[in-house]
């Protein structure tokens, strides 16, 4: 059975859909003019080239959905998608740049983006890609460009936000699935942000025009109103060089020196790596989620060995840190990503179901969840057996650490609650685990109290 992807509806062009489990992209007879021309005009070619376009194959028509089909594709995919609200300043920023970068590029060669949308955009080998070829389509001499809006309020409205006011405001894509609105974005940036020129066009002026005509009807002269070749660039030229100016410095997070603590001491660091890596090996997942990943040195040790590996935290400081060390190294198998484990991305937009859970985006040959337990177990006040359970439903494999009560780290929980935790002890995880897991292996980390467990899921 051939099924539709339930985020691919809203585009008459085409939409992508399973079969046999691998994914295609049927293009309508409706994109066909478009479509010859992305390939013909060699777009594609140069996208690809750049690295800023997927690259397809195509596939036999004997595939298609209905007949209305032109081509079928077969996209290359992605190994684990992504969305805005998970990403760092600096991603959500390099995916800016590459959609203007795209829409420049398109130009020159006749064709121009009819959406902006950020969630057209996906990490691959540490870059931002477009994903969706049919959003190009054939530019008409004169025409204004239409993503503007979109692109304002997908990109540049979240990164002044998180520029000028709190890097957390990037929650707000999660709130509001077709980007931040430009007035509350107004509203909520400084007085400041108005002496930078492309904030106050923008997002300040460009607020108050879309208050100013909401309600009213544009007359035949206003739609007739032309856009030259020079000013469409010039547009292009200076929301290219706000975003740039944007910048946001991971200081003052809760997490983004943990390693600079005294956690552990040198021994103690350096037997846990090597307990992690082994660990690793005797498992040889395909993939790994590491949950809790800080700024990534355990994350790498699996990444550095070829398995993608997508590194998931609370902390925006740590995310960006490991995102900026990413791009530094050019590393290809590792995707920094913000996650609160308490309160994960949940199933959203149209139908809830137009952009996947995190939970959906399982399951992985490995899960790693490093110094986490504790913050689940006695900070959030998840029972243990309930932490099992949910990780059972993630991984075939999990590496995981256990913090004893005992640990300094745990009693600064505790300082300042009653201990109401009998049962946090390693008898007890080892007990709740047991439910869902098989203990593969069991290493206490020298110079430590803390105990690192390699586990296999024993539940169907």
């Amino acid at each position: 059975m051939q099924a539709q992807l339930t985020s691919s509806f809203r585009d008459p062009a085409g939409f992508l859909f399973r079969h046999e489990g691998v994914l295609y992209r049927q293009v309508n007879s409706l994109y066909r003019e478009d479509f010859d021309h992305l390939i013909n005009s060699g777009l594609y070619r140069k996208l690809i080239d750049k690295g800023l376009l997927i690259p397809h194959e195509e596939a036999s028509l004997d595939l298609a959905r209905s007949d209305q089909a032109y081509k079928i594709l077969r996209p290359q995919e992605i190994s684990l998608i992504s969305y805005p609200y998970e990403w760092s300043f600096s991603q959500l920023k390099a995916a800016a740049l590459a959609t203007l970068n795209v829409q420049k590029i398109a130009f020159e060669h006749g064709m121009t983006l009819k959406d902006s949308s950020a969630y057209n955009i996906q990490f691959l080998d540490g870059k931002p890609i477009l994903i969706d070829s049919l959003s190009l389509e054939r530019y008409q001499e004169g025409a204004v460009w239409v993503p503007y809006r979109q692109f304002c309020q997908h990109f540049l409205a979240p990164l002044a936000l998180m520029t000028y006011t709190d890097v957390r405001l990037s929650g707000l894509l999660r709130v509001f699935i077709d980007g931040v609105p430009l007035d509350l974005t107004a509203r909520l940036l400084p007085f400041r942000a108005r002496f930078r020129l492309s904030l106050l066009l923008h997002i300040f002026v460009h607020a108050n025009t879309q208050r100013r005509y909401q309600d009213k009807t544009l007359d035949e002269k206003t739609q007739a109103r032309k856009t030259t070749r020079q000013a469409f660039l010039g547009l292009l030229d200076n929301l290219e060089s706000g975003v740039k100016k944007l910048d946001w410095k991971p200081e003052g997070t809760a997490w983004a020196d943990y390693y600079n603590d005294d956690s552990y001491n040198t021994t103690a660091f350096a037997h846990k790596k090597q307990l992690v890596a082994e660990m690793i090996d005797t498992a040889a997942p395909e993939s790994v989620w590491d949950l809790g990943a800080n700024t990534g040195v355990f994350s790498r040790i699996a990444s550095e060995k070829g398995i993608y590996t997508a590194a998931w935290d609370i902390d925006p400081g740590a995310v960006e840190i490991n995102y900026r060390e990413l791009v530094q190294k050019r590393e290809k198998n590792l995707l920094p990503l913000l996650l609160d484990l308490t309160n994960p991305s949940g199933a959203i937009g149209w139908a809830e179901a137009e952009r996947m859970s995190f939970s959906e985006r399982a399951p992985v040959g490995m899960v790693m969840a490093l110094a986490l337990i504790h913050h689940l177990a006695i900070a959030n006040n998840v029972p243990l057996v309930s932490v099992a359970e949910f990780l059972a439903n993630l991984c075939e494999w999990l590496l995981i650490e256990f913090v004893p009560k005992s640990d300094k780290k745990v009693q600064t929980l505790l300082a300042t609650r009653v201990d109401i935790f009998p049962d946090y002890t390693s008898e007890g995880f080892e007990t709740a685990f047991q439910g869902s897991f098989r203990i593969e292996r069991r290493e206490p980390i020298k110079e430590s109290q803390r105990i690192l467990y390699l586990m296999r899921k024993t539940t169907p």
